[in-house]
């Protein structure tokens, strides 16, 4: 049995112990999680029997790649009478009520009707947080690609650093950045799962312009290259004494890394200094909590309590009213997945869990400082994901 198949399991396991009488897995990242395969269809796992591929396209391609039964969607119209054939009494409203589960979070209202109308009489529940509390956990597998997106990285990143120069555009240190991360595997496409948000492979800026708020719900945003893209890198001048920084990313088979350091041309100016270095004790104090067992929030109600004492809180993690309140993600096939080390999370804390850890200040019309590094949750303790030289680069 391959991962993909003891995923499906897992999943089947869980709609018993619910009560569903099936799961309509919708979306690309998590039909290519639970099937191996991320053509346009859906996959229905059943309470009772194998689950079944329904591919509108490509069939061709989903039947060489899918751990799963295949066959052609064809129209929705004739979804409940296939369904009905192939799992006898499960979709039988006389039996009981039928309760079946999709990806709310994720699937569109226009799209959720046709379904609705395709099986009428089900009773639709959200089933977006069992997915992602199962996507939660990495296999040895999943570790391995963000091992290796995170040599990636630091190779990238060690290959741009000597052509960092005062008065080079934000955008070309970027092209730079992600020139060498393509060279060596970088597929290009960060995935979000969140509603409107999307990701470049990451923000580097310098100064004023990393300072400057938008949609995107991370501590600095950038001004990017139009208002139609507003964030990441922009046509501002690295200037002698500015933080750049530098918050990348990069994507090998499918799965993520993230990181940040801060880049100076000199040094910085004192009170920026010292909100880096303040980064870089909050992080070492947060390491000092990553094991088994610890609540993700606790580690963010940790950090306020440092930054609250290093007389900082108004810059932490943004400014002003677009400070955002968290302190690391999970991340995975996606970069915003679980656990969240934010108030409200409790999630303990458990080995297979992948987790990027970023404190950051934010000085409105001066610059942003941080570091953010991603740790696997081991069965003592984490093991660092990033490999990338610490503390503050100066050139």
């Amino acid at each position: 049995m391959n991962v993909f198949e003891q995923r499906q399991q897992r999943l089947q396991a869980e709609i018993v112990q619910r009560g569903w009488s099936g799961f309509l897995v919708t979306q690309n990242v998590d039909l290519y999680y639970y099937t191996g395969s991320m053509q346009t269809g859906y996959l229905f796992v059943p309470a009772a029997g194998e689950p079944l591929y329904l591919v509108r396209r490509s069939l061709v391609r989903a039947e060489s790649e899918a751990s799963a039964g295949v066959e052609p969607l064809g129209s929705l119209k004739t979804l409940k009478e296939r369904l009905a054939a192939r799992y006898p009494g499960l979709l039988d409203a006389a039996a009981g009520t039928v309760r079946l589960a999709t990806e709310l979070d994720v699937l569109p209202v226009q799209q959720f009707q046709r379904l609705q109308a395709a099986l009428p009489g089900a009773a639709w529940e959200d089933g977006s947080l069992l997915v992602r509390e199962q996507r939660m956990i990495k296999s040895p597998d999943e570790v391995a690609a963000i091992r290796h997106a995170a040599s990636v990285v630091d190779a990238a990143l060690e290959a741009v650093i000597p052509s960092i120069r005062e008065g080079m555009a934000e955008f070309e240190l970027m092209a730079l950045i992600e020139h060498q991360l393509r060279l060596r595997g970088h597929q290009g496409l960060m995935r979000m799962r969140a509603y409107n948000s999307e990701l470049i492979t990451g923000m580097v800026a310098a100064g004023a312009s990393a300072a400057v708020p938008t949609y995107f719900d991370g501590p600095a945003g950038g001004t990017g290259l139009h208002p139609s893209v507003p964030q990441s890198s922009g046509r501002a001048l690295l200037q002698r004494g500015e933080p750049i920084l530098v918050d990348i990313g990069c994507s090998i088979d499918g799965y993520v890394i993230d990181q940040t350091r801060t880049v100076v041309i000199g040094g910085l100016e004192p009170e920026l200094l010292r909100a880096y270095e303040v980064a870089e004790q909050v992080l070492s104090a947060t390491e000092a909590r990553l094991a088994p067992g610890t609540i993700s929030e606790h580690l963010y109600l940790l950090a306020l309590d440092q930054v609250q004492e290093a007389g900082l809180s108004a810059y932490f993690m943004g400014y002003g009213d677009d400070q955002v309140k968290f302190l690391g993600h999970g991340i995975g096939l996606e970069i915003d997945e679980l656990p969240v080390l934010a108030k409200g999370f409790k999630y303990p804390l458990a080995p297979g869990m992948v987790i990027a850890i970023e404190p950051k200040f934010t000085f409105p019309g001066r610059g942003v400082v941080g570091i953010e590094d991603t740790y696997l949750i081991t069965e003592t303790g984490f093991e660092k994901l990033t490999i990338s030289r610490g503390g503050l680069i100066v050139i």
